[in-house]
């Protein structure tokens, strides 16, 4: 069996993912990170993008995470966000929507969440 680590993504409503991995990609305010089994320990803060995971059976998950931080010690890593949903979780025709209406009325904010909601999709 490969080495693997324990992952909780975790929202401001809900549990969003857990199970074991061997890999999490993830945007930090210091750029992206790759963090497998004996990761030095880690902390810092989230930005909105995609997290990709790929879990022990070789699948991958990926979620649109908007905001929060992330965490690893011990082989235990936890994407606490803001806002955080699975791909196959989103509406793209929503998505689409909702960017096109940020756009419109100039609200950079929503159009940034838009957009990772649809990069996530983009990245299953």
């Amino acid at each position: 069996m490969a080495a693997e680590l324990h992952v909780e993504l975790v929202a401001a409503d809900r549990s969003v993912w857990s199970g074991e991995a061997t890999l999490v990609v993830a945007r930090t305010t210091s750029g992206d990170i790759g963090v497998m089994p004996g990761h030095q320990p880690l902390l810092g803060v989230l930005e909105s993008g995609p997290v990709t995971i790929r879990t022990s059976d070789g699948a991958t998950v990926v979620a649109a995470v908007h905001g929060g931080f992330i965490s690893y010690a011990d082989n235990k890593l936890s994407l606490l966000a803001e806002i955080a949903e699975l791909s196959d979780e989103i509406d793209v025709q929503r998505a689409e929507r909702a960017l096109e209406r940020a756009k419109s009325d100039a609200d950079a904010f929503a159009e940034r969440r838009a957009d990772v909601r649809l990069r996530a999709v983009a990245a299953r």
